[in-house]
Parts: structure tokens; C-alpha cells; sequence
């Protein structure tokens, strides 16, 4: 598929997905699509349920955006006021040209920060997942005493959890920053990488659906988006870094947390997930058969796992 064929097929996702918020998702859940200005990016986002109910912040991953909760959302309107932003430089919300806007996971969270104080979110919990994870956790470092709640999907926090093939491409750039390395990585912008991720760890592929990978690829086709990638894939190490203070909040705080994992994930492993528990014994660790994307073939049992384990806290 050539980037025209590409680009126009995210036309179409988008007109689809933008529709109205009945015809936009099944059953009977209504979800909203808004936009917000804040001071550095107008930030889009889905938003469903009851603003009674407890609220759950939905942080997507690369290289999607909120589009990956699609089949989630109507799972837990009814028991959350769901909210799913998409990031600065992903999905609809702004894209700023990365030598205006910062591209590191300390300024995303900072944006997301900002999106929870706009939104007057009170307590709250996360959904984490991939990059996700790390701004989430951020925001729990940020807000300790707000935090009701982690579900991570896939979303790391334990150098256990970092495959050793998946990242040695990006930890090269990491050690030696040069143009050359910072090349190498364009290949994961590629429509055939791009799908790979989707449908990798999958036992049937015709599950996943073509929509995914294809609206995700018109939105890394942007001329903008390649270097706000790279500056990403260069700053996740600060990521890694940050592991420490994220596993102490874990330990300090043990929020319910529970770990949802498709355990065929090529970048973030098993026992990524099996680590939550050794920083607070009472996490849940469910695993599927399935790749990084768990949503595209469990989002039901997912979404059920989460309704369950949240109303046990209660």
C-alpha cells in the first residue's frame, strides 16, 4: 500500500470514527469525541459513561492512539466515566514539528498533566499501556494521593519486562546517538512494521482489524512525525531510568493494580508483568494468548477482568 492509498484510507478511518457518538460505537454506549486547547497542544479525546462514576484515564501507546480503546470503551462505560486522550504528536490531537515542541515523556506527561487539571479530574485511575505507561506513572508521581487505580496492559515498569531483541536497536541509539543509528530506526515507521506489531503473537489474524495498522500509519506518514518519533525512541532511557521511582510508589501506595498482559509481546515480556507483584503482593496478573495489541482480539475479556477486579475493591 503507497502513503496516497495510506493517507486516504485515514480519511476514511477518520470521517468513520468522527461520526456521531451513537453510530460511532455499539450498543447502546455513547461516546463523545471532543478537543480541548491547553496552553501547548489541543489534546483530543474520547469520553464515555457517567461523570457520576469513578474515572478511568485510557493512555494509549506507539505508534496508535486513543482509536485502540475503540472495543474497550463500551466495555466500561457503564462503570466508569471513561476519558482516552490521545498524546501530543499521535492520533488527532496536535503535532507540532518536533524543533518546536518538545519530544520527551517528561513533557508528554507534563500536557497530560495539564489535561487532568482542564478536566478537574479528582481521583482517577490508569490504563497503561507501552508508551502509555510511562506518562501514566509520571502522572502517579505527580499526583500520589489521586491515583485509585492501575490496569497495565503491556505497559512496562520492570527491566525484566524489556525484551532483549525488541529494544537492541533503540538501546544502540541510546548508546551511541549518532545519525546513523537514529536512522536505522526509521524502519519502524514502515507500513509492514507497522502491521507486523498488530498482528504479531496473534492465533488469527483475521481478528485484528485492517482499520488499526492503517489509521496508525496514515498519522506516521505526516512529514512531522518521523522526528517527534525518533526523539521519543531516543528519550524512552529516561524511562528506564525512572523504573526505581515508579516501583517505590508502587510499594508505598499499592493502589489496586492489575496487569492484563498479551503474552506474546515481542517488546515488553511476561515477566514484566509478574514484577507488579513484587512491589505490591496483592497485584493480579491475567495473561491472554495473544500479541502486544491485546485489545484487537480480547477487549471483552479485558474489559470484564477490569469491571470484576475493580468491583472486589469496592
Amino acid at each position: 500500500m503507497n502513503t496516497s492509498s495510506i493517507l486516504a484510507s485515514g480519511a476514511l478511518a477518520l470521517s468513520l470514527f468522527t461520526a456521531s457518538p451513537a453510530a460511532a460505537e455499539p450498543g447502546n454506549t455513547v461516546v463523545r469525541y471532543k478537543t480541548v486547547t491547553l496552553p501547548e497542544a489541543d489534546i483530543f479525546y474520547r469520553e464515555a459513561g457517567d461523570p457520576g462514576k469513578p474515572v478511568i484515564l485510557l493512555l494509549h501507546g506507539f505508534p496508535t492512539s486513543s482509536h485502540m480503546f475503540r472495543d474497550l470503551i463500551p466495555e466500561l462505560s457503564g462503570d466508569f466515566h471513561v476519558m482516552a486522550p490521545d498524546l501530543p504528536g499521535f492520533g488527532f490531537s496536535s503535532a507540532p514539528d518536533h524543533t518546536k515542541f518538545q519530544y520527551t515523556f517528561d513533557h508528554l506527561a507534563k500536557v497530560m498533566g495539564d489535561f487532568v487539571e482542564q478536566q478537574k479530574l479528582g481521583k482517577f485511575s490508569i490504563y497503561i499501556f507501552d508508551y502509555g505507561a510511562p506518562v501514566g506513572l509520571r502522572l502517579a508521581l505527580k499526583y500520589p494521593d489521586r491515583i485509585t487505580g492501575i490496569v497495565t496492559q503491556n505497559g512496562n515498569a520492570y527491566v525484566e519486562g524489556l525484551s532483549e531483541e525488541g529494544w537492541r536497536p533503540v538501546k544502540t541509539y541510546w548508546d551511541k546517538p549518532t545519525q546513523e543509528n537514529r536512522d536505522a530506526l526509521r524502519k519502524f515507521f514502515s507500513p509492514e512494521v507497522t502491521r507486523w506489531q498488530y498482528v504479531h503473537g496473534v492465533k488469527d489474524e483475521s481478528l485484528v482489524a485492517p482499520e488499526s495498522y492503517t489509521l496508525d500509519q496514515a498519522m506516521l506518514d505526516r512529514p512531522q512525525s518521523a522526528e517527534a518519533q525518533l526523539d521519543l525512541f531516543g528519550d524512552y532511557q529516561n524511562n528506564v531510568k525512572l523504573y526505581p521511582k515508579f516501583q517505590e510508589f508502587f510499594r508505598t501506595y499499592k493502589v489496586p493494580t492489575l496487569a492484563v498482559w498479551g503474552k506474546n509481546d515481542p517488546f515488553f515480556l511476561p515477566p514484566g508483568a509478574e514484577a507488579y507483584k513484587r512491589d505490591n503482593p496483592d497485584a493480579k496478573v491475567v495473561f491472554y494468548d495473544t500479541g502486544h495489541f491485546a485489545l484487537e482480539t480480547h477487549a471483552k475479556e479485558i474489559g470484564a477482568e477490569i469491571r470484576s477486579f475493580f468491583a472486589a475493591k469496592k
